[in-house]
């Protein structure tokens, strides 16, 4: 009987463990979508999960940012800093959504050969794009958080890239109506 215990204990123990490593993965980018129709990508000092090559011609692959894969984002440049760290930025980051994809593709950040190391900071700085009311619909009721791969620029270069980290929507979408809702409150409850 007490083998049970011990062995359901130890069960118990590898699962907070994963999840711990789970809770621990590094948020690489911020996305804040606070702003309506404007997006700003703001990089963390979060570290590369792993080596991988990048391109800033195919550039990294934010997946399932987007709920709804039937619509496409055209080719959106922004300004900004944002780029791999370790390479100079082009001032111009550009981001792109392909139609039947789930992700959100940043692309165009550097004319140098960026490369992600693992363990050490893998973005710098930040971007801002102004987004068209529909795609800024699409993004806001996206999800709020993913999985960051390199090299790609849609869903199918997932299985032959590699996953560097992970990337969270702040404020979730949503939660700004909710905090408007929550300061009309406060401000009717002191009356």
């Amino acid at each position: 009987m007490n083998t049970n215990k011990n062995i359901i204990g130890l069960g118990a123990a590898l699962v907070i463990a994963s999840l711990a490593g789970v809770a621990q993965a590094d948020d690489l980018l911020i996305i804040d979508l606070s702003v309506e129709n404007q997006m700003t990508i703001t990089a963390t000092d979060g570290l590369s999960a792993a080596d991988a090559a990048a391109s800033s011609f195919t550039g990294v692959l934010l997946a399932d940012f987007f709920n709804n894969t039937s619509t496409g984002l055209t080719i959106t440049n922004g300004v900004g800093d944002l780029t791999v760290a370790g390479t100079s930025s082009d001032g111009s980051p550009s981001i792109f959504h392909s139609a039947g994809s789930a992700g959100l593709n940043i692309w165009s950040f550097t004319a140098d050969a960026p490369a992600f190391t693992a363990g050490q900071v893998a973005f710098t700085g930040s971007g801002t794009w102004t987004i068209d009311a529909a795609s800024y619909a699409d993004m806001v009721g996206g999800n709020t958080s993913g999985d960051i791969y390199s090299p790609a620029d849609s869903d199918d270069d997932i299985p032959g890239a590699t996953y560097i980290g992970t990337y969270r929507v702040v404020p979730a979408p949503g939660s700004v109506a909710l905090l408007g809702l929550g300061g009309l409150a406060a401000t009717r409850r002191r009356r």
